[in-house]
């Protein structure tokens, strides 16, 4: 993969907190405000954008395929 191709830190940081469990309401919420600093409606625009870059997919299929399947469900659900 070469550079360009490659996610950026911010992107990389954004799967890595999906990754996480995290205990009681807004505990999440908190985390990504401050270890991203970014408020958490841009935190889920940039995610949500990150389910559909291949790169993203490339660096952690789990993890992206699985929020996809989410995302799929709530759609659905709509």
């Amino acid at each position: 993969m070469t550079a360009m191709e490659e996610l950026g830190a911010r992107e990389r940081a954004v799967l890595a907190m999906e990754r996480r469990g995290f205990a009681g309401p807004g505990a999440k919420e908190r985390a990504i405000r401050e270890q991203l600093g970014l408020a958490p409606v841009r935190y889920y625009q940039l995610l949500n954008a990150l389910l559909d870059d291949p790169r993203a997919l490339a660096h952690d299929p789990v993890t992206v395929n699985r929020l996809r399947r989410v995302r799929e469900t709530r759609r659905d659900d709509r």
